[in-house]
């Protein structure tokens, strides 16, 4: 059945709209009730350059519902150069509603896919398999990005009739596995499957997790959860799957980092209507940590706009070392600079591949950290307390530490003790190198740039100076560069050691 009955609408949503609700769609009770029957709507709209972020048609779902499938198109316009073309979202909410942090999320693919199903027993990727309630639902447009010509899509929503299948109880992953004691353990905390905008299974990216040397990954799609029941057959002794999920507004990305199975975490707000707080908070309530992804990326939407007074820490390097890595690196620093004159808390930095096909490389770059054993708990305390370092593989590894005068000693994201005026004797031991330099940078700068180690890898650079004199020192390990100023791509970057007497949280 055509969509050329009194379902069809044709509705404009422009900049001065006052509700983000379109002209929906409505299927008769009984028509097509039986078993297997199927019954289509087709919706015609055009948004305007300007519309909201997020505009809703709602469908009236009868009763006797099995499934319910959902496709759309829209148009391409051409564009000048330099100006954005189209660009349309979808997602969808059930009959409880679209409230903002409510239960009525359903699924989200983005601009990922142009059609999916829900039913009881299955959905597609990035959506929520469950009952096909009656009532009325909500389709969810995200225009990204409208052309000046405007955004005309076209929706068809199809509903089957019949019972439902027999649902399917979801199952975690366990949030610990055999690690080493106290030890470092490698990891990726910033992957994206076929659960959102990646091309590679779950059973893919662990498998890929484990030959790049990592024990932990953290699964984390965009605007959706619905990865984490498809997740428990893969963990292993030696390999923990925390689950959580980059939460992608318009002014920004953010990690929820090891939540609780099942959590989800809303995206449908701006740095201006001051909500971040709120879902900051939920994701740290369902034990996660809020880390800012590739603050400086240039893509529409990524650069961060939301201010660090939440994160738990800050993804500074994402997948290969780039410009805008540089320019978080820098940023990052200077965040550094202020938490040691102001004696306040410091942010930590983390690397993550953010790898969402090939030729992406899981575990390119990848965070060290040194945890009291391999668990979510305690991979994510490590995190929060900066005892880690960013390394472009599992064949680097660093050793850094500051040794005072009597023996004192101090390790990555540790502060140490002495007195402002005491020689302070900092080492990094480094592995798997070859032909890279080191650079010791403190709040005054980089004060130190080493000779490039020798091919085999290996080396140690030694550097004396007192608190008075630095209050951090970091370390950054840097591949030879060919041609230009630029001092070379990252080969590995450790958060800092603290010097002098002031504590901080």
């Amino acid at each position: 059945m055509s969509g050329r009955g009194p379902g069809r609408r044709t509705p404009t949503v422009t900049a001065a709209a006052a509700a983000p609700t379109l002209g929906g769609v409505t299927f008769a009770s009984g028509a097509g009730g039986a078993d297997g029957g199927r019954v289509t709507r087709t919706i015609r709209g055009t948004l305007a350059p300007g519309a909201p972020d997020y505009v809703y048609v709602p469908v009236d779902v009868p009763d006797g519902v099995r499934e319910i499938g959902v496709s759309y198109t829209y148009d391409r316009p051409a564009v000048p150069a330099g100006t954005p073309g189209n660009a349309l979202d979808i997602g969808i909410f059930d009959q409880r509603g679209t409230e903002l942090g409510g239960p009525g999320f359903r699924g989200w693919s983005g601009g990922a896919r142009s059609e999916f199903f829900i039913r009881a027993d299955d959905a597609t990727p990035g959506y929520l398999a469950g009952p096909v309630d009656a009532g009325v639902w909500h389709i969810a447009l995200g225009p990204y990005t409208v052309a000046p010509q405007g955004l005309s899509y076209e929706l068809t929503v199809c509903l089957t009739h019949g019972a439902p299948g027999a649902a399917v109880p979801p199952s975690y992953p366990p949030q610990w596995a055999r690690g080493r004691g106290r030890a470092w353990y490698r990891g990726d905390c910033h992957i994206h499957s076929r659960y959102s905008d990646g091309s590679r299974t779950p059973a893919e990216i662990a498998a890929q997790a484990r030959a790049a040397g990592l024990d932990f990954i953290n699964s984390s799609e965009h605007n959706t959860h619905a990865a984490h029941a498809h997740w428990a057959d893969l963990a292993g002794d030696d390999l923990l799957i925390m689950l959580g999920e980059e939460v992608t507004t318009r002014n920004g990305h953010v990690l929820a980092l090891g939540t609780d199975p099942g959590t989800f975490v809303d995206w449908r707000y701006r740095a201006r209507e001051d909500r971040f707080g709120r879902f900051a908070r939920e994701i740290r309530r369902a034990g996660g940590l809020v880390v800012p992804a590739h603050p400086h990326a240039g893509c529409v939407g990524c650069a961060w706009k939301f201010g660090f007074g939440e994160a738990d820490a800050v993804e500074v390097w994402n997948g290969p070392f780039t410009p805008d890595d540089e320019t978080a690196v820098a940023a990052w620093d200077a965040t550094l600079v202020a938490a040691a004159r102001e004696e306040r808390r410091w942010l930590p930095a983390m690397g993550s591949s953010d790898a969402h096909r090939p030729p992406d490389s899981v575990g390119l770059p990848q965070t060290v950290v040194l945890a009291d054993d391999l668990t979510r708990e305690a991979v994510q305390d490590g995190i929060r307390a900066g005892r880690s370092y960013v390394a472009e593989s599992a064949n680097v590894s660093l050793a850094f530490t500051a040794t005072g005068p009597g023996g004192e000693r101090a390790g990555i994201g540790e502060r140490l003790r002495v007195a402002a005026d005491s020689p302070v004797t900092v080492r990094l031991e480094a592995r798997g190198v070859p032909r890279c330099s080191v650079r010791l940078v403190t709040d005054q700068g980089v004060l130190l740039t080493s000779e490039p180690f020798p091919v085999s890898g290996s080396g140690v650079v030694e550097w004396r100076t007192t608190p008075a004199y630095a209050a951090y020192v970091r370390a950054e390990v840097r591949h030879e560069t060919a041609v230009g100023p630029l001092p070379g791509v990252m080969a590995a970057l450790t958060n800092p050691i603290f010097l002098g007497t002031a504590a901080h949280g």
